[in-house]
């Protein structure tokens, strides 16, 4: 069955296709582990993703897992960038984390205009889209025709791969009155500028570089409102009517990169029981199998990583499902979704930093993986989208009747 639930109404032969659509991604998806996982230390030397890894994930097809079916895209369920990005975290969140960021943008341009949509793959369905959705970073003013747009983004991942970039900015106007407004902006390669600044202790494979804008002309069927991307119909819904592409954007945000945490987590685990299966203590010789606080700190950090998933799938299903009924998540139900991403990535940091603990000195070399995992733990939970101060401040506020402090929900 297609995890995140077969689509409601539709035939049974379109629902198997989807589910063999499916499982085969994610067998495609496991088996890349094992290799991306030896290059890991090579990824982290290079500051991104080594050519070879990308070919890989083009040739599985990851990248474009929410691609629209009319340009050769899988258009799976959005669950599916949970699940993919579990596996490949397994091996190497740096890879789990482009895979997952790169192949969202091809799910968010599905909702642009069918113009965009064109110009972008119709020269080259493969091409990758980088992204940084930090809106206070650009200044954006009408023009005929379009917008004007400068600024500086920082945290575009993958953008070294990409022949374009959809930047976030605040979009002015000369009068005050009439406020100010959100939008994104999709740029080819050479409006823009990457500047060399990826140099991080975590993720340090995903070349997070900056980029930089000065006065590009963006016309306007390149860009989308984010009151546009709230849920319900896009412009992009004219040529792309699945439920996925109808999907609140922002909302959803967390569930794009949560999958990334959630591997790591499982990996950090899977390898910490292994190690204890077989070792002894270095000072009394004692099986540290035999330990009772042993036992306790893997059924606690299992317990968090499963819980973390549970809730991860659960919110996407009940997206999807919702997206296939027509129905637009209210304020209350999109502020759980951002308080639930958040919370169940901070469960998968908290089960790596116990069993980081637990380790002792072992994990503390770097030729070993822990280390790698509890760094990449905590830059993946330093994203703000995981925040739960932040989340879960907007939440209460909202559970207690007071407006939304996030303006891109």
């Amino acid at each position: 069955m297609v995890a995140g639930n077969p689509i409601s109404g539709a035939a049974q032969p379109e629902a198997e296709t989807g589910e063999r659509a499916y499982a085969a991604m994610i067998a495609r998806a496991r088996a890349l582990v094992p290799q991306l996982r030896q290059r890991a230390a090579r990824t982290e030397e290079l500051r991104c993703l080594p050519p070879e890894t990308e070919q890989d994930l083009h040739e599985a097809g990851l990248f474009r897992i929410l691609q629209p079916k009319r340009f050769g895209g899988a258009e799976l369920d959005y669950v599916a960038l949970i699940d993919c990005a579990d596996l490949l975290g397994q091996a190497d969140a740096s890879v789990a984390w482009n895979f997952a960021n790169l192949a969202s943008h091809h799910w968010m341009l599905g909702m642009f205009e069918e113009k965009a949509q064109t110009l972008v793959w119709g020269h080259d369905a493969n091409t990758l889209i980088a992204s940084s959705f930090i809106f206070p970073a650009g200044r954006a003013r009408k023009t005929d025709g379009g917008y004007r747009l400068h600024g500086s983004w920082p945290f575009s991942s993958g953008v070294a791969s990409c022949e374009w970039n959809m930047l976030a900015s605040v979009v002015y106007s000369d009068d005050e009155a009439d406020g100010i407004e959100y939008r994104i902006f999709l740029l080819p390669k050479k409006d823009y500028k990457i500047l060399d600044t990826w140099n991080a202790a975590g993720l340090r494979g995903t070349g997070s570089s900056d980029v930089e804008v000065r006065d590009a002309f963006v016309p306007d069927y390149m860009t989308v409102a984010v009151g546009n991307l709230a849920g319900g119909p896009t412009p992009g819904s004219a040529v792309n009517s699945n439920p996925l592409y109808a999907l609140p954007v922002f909302s959803l945000f967390p569930y794009v990169l949560s999958g990334v945490a959630l591997g790591n987590a499982q990996a950090c685990l899977d390898d910490y029981v292994e190690v204890v299966r077989h070792r002894i203590s270095t000072y009394n010789r004692a099986k540290l199998s035999d330990f009772q606080s042993t036992q306790i700190k893997i059924a606690d950090a299992s317990a968090k990583v499963d819980a973390a998933r549970l809730i991860m799938r659960s919110a996407c299903a009940v997206a999807m499902e919702d997206a296939r009924h027509g129905q637009v998540p209210n304020m209350a139900a999109k502020t759980k979704y951002r308080r639930d991403g958040a919370f169940s990535v901070n469960l998968c940091t908290e089960a790596v930093s116990m069993l980081f603990a637990a380790s002792g000195a072992r994990g503390l070399f770097t030729s070993g993986v822990l280390q790698r995992q509890f760094r990449d733990a905590h830059a993946i939970n330093s994203h703000l989208a995981f925040n739960f101060d932040a989340a879960g401040t907007n939440y209460g506020r909202v559970a207690l009747g007071l407006p939304s402090e996030n303006l891109t929900l």
